[in-house]
């Protein structure tokens, strides 16, 4: 009959309290452990400890008898508590570092802010601990934000937030698409990307779902591929896709090359049986109505004044100097037809600010009767409602 095998796992070996004394022993993480020279035995036997005591530690140690022994084991005791303690707190600050950069880099880009800022945002914390408590100034110091860093840490922001969006895609019973492309301050177009869905609890849930930018040309066909490479990537069905928002744009609205005409193209290959449309943005709706209201009248005096205040450096000085006495903390914004929602702010600043250009026109000597007009200010007054 074969006889089995032993498991050592199986003997139930356990670390005697009295090999603390006599061997400098004791259980660490579970299992037996010199705490002169931090070293493990393979199994918890007497025959072991004292063989590892012998070899490497009884020349120097056995001097230590009685009282002698139980001072040099608290003493390597405490030693060995520090040290944990400080590889303890050493993780614990670099884990708080790496935190400081994901809360600090999620602020740039609320502000909206360039991720360069990062790197003076630690400049300035570095010169603030060396005055405060120069003792942390190495902790602080450990907070990466580099550009790259900072545009990494974004990256992880947004993909941590997508993970829930996927969720939510995956209960829509059906959905909508709006889609718009605007050029930012460096040319570069971005398109913005958002998504209305409803679940089967007829929940509504309206997300953003990414700003993409577009370096090179912005045809139908660029934006058709962008548009479905984030829906794709995040999930969609697109079997439950019922609309489409855009602008009026050739690109986005063309019988043939449009993103419109592309995106039904692409469902009629999915189903034969779809409901699909397309919808004019409201705000742009929004723009076209105030366009077809016939109010140049009010507009006219508007950019009149506008351009009578920002147009010569010394009005505009003299203007704010104005403003600051009158407590008002924001002054007169220029408009540009290209980005057509700049209308809304204009006219509601020269509606709150209306007594202070009728002051300044009387300084100035400049005639202006539509500004004392009840009629007009109502007319302005309604265009800013409806902006």
């Amino acid at each position: 009959m074969l006889s089995k095998k032993r498991k050592i796992d199986k003997e139930c070996h356990v670390v005697q309290e009295k090999w603390r004394n006599l061997y400098f022993f004791a259980e660490l993480n579970g299992k037996p452990t010199c705490l002169i020279g931090m070293q493990h035995v393979a199994v918890a036997k007497e025959y072991n400890v004292r063989g590892h005591y012998d070899i490497k530690h009884a020349e120097k140690y056995d001097k230590y008898i009685g009282k002698l022994s139980e001072g040099k084991v608290s003493e390597l005791e405490k030693f060995l508590k520090k040290q944990q303690s400080l590889f303890t707190n050493t993780h614990q600050v670099s884990k708080a570092a790496v935190k400081a950069s994901y809360l600090i880099a999620h602020e740039l880009v609320r502000s909206p802010k360039p991720f360069s800022d990062g790197e003076i945002i630690k400049k300035c914390m570095l010169m603030t601990t060396e005055l405060i408590c120069p003792d942390k100034q190495r902790t602080f110091a450990n907070i990466s934000l580099s550009r790259n860093t900072v545009a990494e840490r974004i990256s992880d922001l947004s993909e941590s937030l997508n993970n829930p969006l996927k969720d939510r895609v995956m209960s829509f019973i059906t959905f909508s698409i709006a889609v718009d492309d605007s050029t930012d301050v460096t040319d570069v177009a971005q398109l913005a990307i958002f998504i209305h869905g409803v679940d089967k609890n007829m929940s509504i849930i309206e997300e953003f779902v990414e700003l993409v930018p577009m370096k090179d040309t912005t045809t139908g066909d660029n934006i058709f591929n962008n548009l479905v490479e984030i829906l794709d990537r995040l999930g969609v069905d697109w079997m439950q896709a019922v609309s489409l928002a855009t602008d009026g744009a050739p690109q986005m609205v063309g019988r043939k090359a449009g993103v419109a005409a592309k995106l039904k193209e692409k469902l009629l290959a999915v189903t034969q049986q779809y409901q699909f449309c397309n919808l004019h943005c409201i705000l742009h709706q929004e723009a076209l109505c105030s366009k077809t209201l016939k109010l140049d009248k009010v507009l006219d005096v508007v950019i009149k004044t506008v351009n009578f205040i920002r147009a010569r450096g010394l009005n505009h000085r003299q203007f704010n100097c104005l403003l600051e006495v009158t407590e008002k903390p924001y002054g007169l914004p220029y408009h540009t037809d290209v980005r057509w929602l700049s209308w809304g702010a204009v006219l509601k600043r020269c509606y709150e600010l209306r007594d202070e250009i009728q002051l300044f026109f009387n300084q100035k000597g400049k005639v202006m009767p539509e500004l004392q007009d009840n009629e007009w200010l109502q007319d302005l007054a309604f265009m800013v409602d409806i902006t």
